[in-house]
Order: C-alpha cells, then sequence, then structure tokens
C-alpha cells in the first residue's frame, strides 16, 4: 500500500502539532527528516531538516512497527510546535518525497479497520467519541471503540457456527460418530443468542439518543413565557422575548448538557386558533416537533389549557410562577425560580430512559441483529416442528452468521470444518 501522510491535530496555531506518516516507507521517511529513529514505542527529540540541511523544527519522534500501531503499519508520528508555517514546511518536504502521498479523509482508521486493528463498530466509537461533547457519549463511545460490541458479537458467532457445526455433522457426517440427536444443543445455543441480542436490540434506541442528543420541548399558549425560560435555561438571548403574542413563530434550539447528556431545547410557537397563514405554519410544526421530542414541559397560566395531550413522564409547570401565589408547582424564566428544579427533574427523567442503554448505538446494529434473530426464529421453528429439515436449518443459521458479519469481520467454511473435526474427532 502507499505510504501516507497528514495533520493528525486540527489544522490551525496551537501548542503542539502533530504529523503522522503511514505505510511500509514511514520509517524511510522519519529517516529523511530526523536522521536516525528512536527506538520503538520511545519518544526521542529529533530535528527536521529538510533535503537541502535546513532546520525546520525540533520534534519528539515516535515510531511504531508493523502490527502494533494504530494502522497496523509502520507508523511514524512527529510532535512539533504548532506553528502554521512549521506544519506547512514539514507537510511540503514530506510531499516532495516520492513514495509519500497525502491521506484521504480518514484513510489511517480505514486501514486500522482492514489491517484488523479495529472492527467496523469500533471505527464508529471511534467517530463518536471524537465528536464527543458530553460525558454520557464520552462513556458510550469508549465502550463501543474499547470492542465490547465486537466481543458480544464476537461470543454470539461461536455460540452460532457451534450450533451450525452440530447441524452440518449430522448432514455429512450421518455414518460417523456423531451424536444422533443435536436438537437440544443447538436450540439452547439459539435461545442464548436470540436473548442477549434482544437485550441488545432494546437498548438501541436509548443509545441513539444518548449519541444524537434527547430532544425536551417547551410547550404553551402565545405569551406564556416559553421564550423567557429557554433563555434563562440557555444563559443567553438565544430567543426574542417580547410582549406581543405570536413573537416565535419557527422552532428554537438550543443544545445544552444536563445530568451528562446532550439535551436540545425546543422553543415552539404558542399554540393557539389563528388566522395568520405564516403563524398557523409554526403552530402545525410546534405541535409536530412536539409530539415527536422525548419529553415536554408544559407551561399554562391560571385558567389556561394544556391545548395538547401530556405523555407519560412529561413536566406540567404554572407559568410566571414570580406573578402567582398558587400552591402548584410554578416557574419563571424572567427571576429564575423553580428553574433549577427544572433541570434536575429533566436530567432525572432522561437518565432514566438512558438507564437501558446497551453497547449497540446505531440503527444499523439493531438492524444486522433483528435479521439475524429473524433467521434464527425460523430455524427454531424447523427444529422444533420436525427435525428431518436440517438442510434448511443449517442455511438459516449461515444467514443469521452472514448478518452478524456486518459487526465482526467474515466467516467462511473452515470454520465450520475446524469445529467439527475438533469437537467429533472424525479422524478423517
Amino acid at each position: 500500500m502507499d505510504t501516507i501522510f497528514a495533520l493528525a491535530t486540527s489544522a490551525g496555531k496551537a501548542g503542539v502539532a502533530v504529523i503522522r506518516i503511514s505505510g511500509p516507507h514511514a520509517f524511510a521517511a522519519g529517516r529523511a527528516l530526523a536522521g536516525d529513529l528512536p527506538k520503538t514505542r520511545v519518544a526521542g527529540l529529533r530535528r527536521l531538516m529538510d533535503q537541502d540541511g535546513m532546520i525546520l523544527d525540533e520534534a519528539l519522534v515516535l515510531c511504531f512497527e508493523k502490527g502494533a500501531s494504530f494502522t497496523g503499519e509502520q507508523v511514524v508520528e512527529l510532535q512539533l510546535h504548532g506553528s502554521v508555517a512549521v506544519i506547512s514546511q514539514v507537510l511540503r518536504v514530506l510531499s516532495d518525497m516520492p513514495q509519500l502521498r497525502m491521506a484521504e479523509p480518514g484513510e489511517f482508521t480505514r486501514r486500522a479497520l482492514t489491517s484488523g486493528q479495529l472492527d467496523l463498530a469500533q471505527v464508529e466509537g471511534l467517530a463518536d467519541l471524537i465528536d464527543a461533547e458530553t460525558e454520557a457519549q464520552r462513556k458510550q463511545a469508549f465502550r463501543v471503540l474499547s470492542g465490547e460490541l465486537g466481543s458480544k458479537a464476537e461470543v454470539w458467532r461461536r455460540d452460532l457456527i457451534r450450533a451450525a457445526a452440530l447441524i452440518e455433522a449430522t448432514i455429512d457426517f450421518a455414518d460417523e460418530d456423531v451424536p444422533v440427536d443435536v436438537s437440544p444443543e443447538v436450540t439452547g445455543l439459539l435461545l442464548d443468542v436470540r436473548g442477549s441480542m434482544a437485550a441488545e436490540i432494546s437498548g438501541v434506541e436509548a443509545a441513539e439518543r444518548i449519541r444524537s442528543g434527547f430532544e425536551v420541548a417547551i410547550v404553551g399558549a402565545p405569551n406564556v413565557g416559553k421564550s423567557t425560560l429557554l433563555n434563562r435555561l440557555a444563559g443567553r438571548d438565544a430567543a426574542i422575548t417580547s410582549e406581543y403574542a405570536g413573537t416565535t413563530r419557527d422552532i428554537i434550539e438550543v443544545r445544552m448538557d444536563i445530568a451528562g447528556l446532550p439535551v436540545t431545547l425546543l422553543d415552539t410557537a404558542g399554540l393557539r386558533e389563528t388566522e395568520d397563514h405564516v403563524e398557523a405554519i409554526g403552530i402545525d410544526r410546534a405541535r409536530e416537533r412536539a409530539t415527536a421530542a422525548d419529553l415536554r414541559v408544559f407551561l399554562i397560566e391560571e385558567g389556561g389549557s394544556l391545548l395538547m395531550d401530556p405523555q407519560q413522564g412529561d413536566i406540567v409547570l404554572r407559568a410566571k410562577g414570580d406573578l402567582s401565589n398558587a400552591g402548584e408547582e410554578k416557574i419563571s424564566g424572567l427571576t429564575g425560580q423553580g428553574v433549577d428544579e427544572l433541570v434536575r427533574r429533566v436530567g432525572e427523567i432522561l437518565s432514566t430512559r438512558a438507564a437501558n442503554v446497551g453497547i449497540a448505538t446505531r440503527n444499523r446494529h439493531r438492524s444486522a441483529m433483528m435479521r439475524a434473530d429473524e433467521s434464527l426464529a425460523l430455524a427454531e421453528s424447523y427444529i422444533s416442528s420436525s427435525f428431518e429439515e436440517t438442510d434448511i436449518v443449517a442455511e438459516e443459521l449461515r444467514t443469521a452468521i452472514r448478518a452478524l458479519e456486518t459487526l465482526v469481520g467474515r466467516i467462511d467454511v473452515e470454520n465450520l470444518l475446524d469445529e467439527i473435526f475438533s469437537s467429533f474427532c472424525l479422524g478423517k
């Protein structure tokens, strides 16, 4: 493969900048810049020079041998002073080397996947970790990056290979010394895998919410204080406030970190009957977005109505609590009364909903597991009805294994043969 290089840290002035070189000619490129290289995985201070002997910078140089780097290839990392001029010159010198080229977006990670340093789920976890804004996102992304999903999928895969091996043995080696009735063990393996996958499938929605963010809609009549409350929660004037009803006509979004969870607050148009065509569009959008949100905070004035039905877990508060002596739960975006309590309640509700999160975090993961589960359900039905249809059972097991290949690596017939021969000592 080509030897590639790129700036691994953000562009622009910084204290330190890292340039990564990866590929079969990485060490040669490092020696061309730094002279002798330090021992692998031991950082060494070196002067970097161009082809004319001009000093470019003093840098820490770190080398990784093939098989022990992020990409699985020879890697040299140059930790430079983060000057725009230094970075530019070092990149220029590298680009002049005939056996090197600039890396394409994501190419280092692509090579890590190709070399087996990361599986596909870990690649997704790495992307999520880079994008993480909250503690919950960081924890979830790191679990995926550390290989938990791949490890669990590998256990499922191993059990399905065992089940397939038992079935294949009854088909291909019927006259050999193998168990006559393998259905109890096969059925047990399928039940275990399906139960474990079901738990992960049920947690995908919560995991997706942690990854992309929960939505909390502030709902109420016009001029009830929704925009004032949003501004108080955001700590800035995110929405226009006015004594005139109908000021908010489109949905205003503010991203926040609540209880370590990513939350988008939605300030929606006031709900009422109106003949203003533009305002009516905003109200329709407000209803749709509020209905689709994960949680709604209803603000209601004394004598007012909710204007739409709350869902389970929604919060209903008396608006403009600074002007009311009523005993109900009150809030005031103007004075801050009740705002801390609202944030606490929102955090508790969303944390509870996120509690059943699994390690599968994307629709792609759910889709793969559901396809596998459908095939296993069919295999199970054929086993329970009659064990004469072993060829159909075997095919459904192979289909399930192929579905799980989107989470882990490929599987071929050698895996089945290895399991058969090692398990049953066929002596062939």
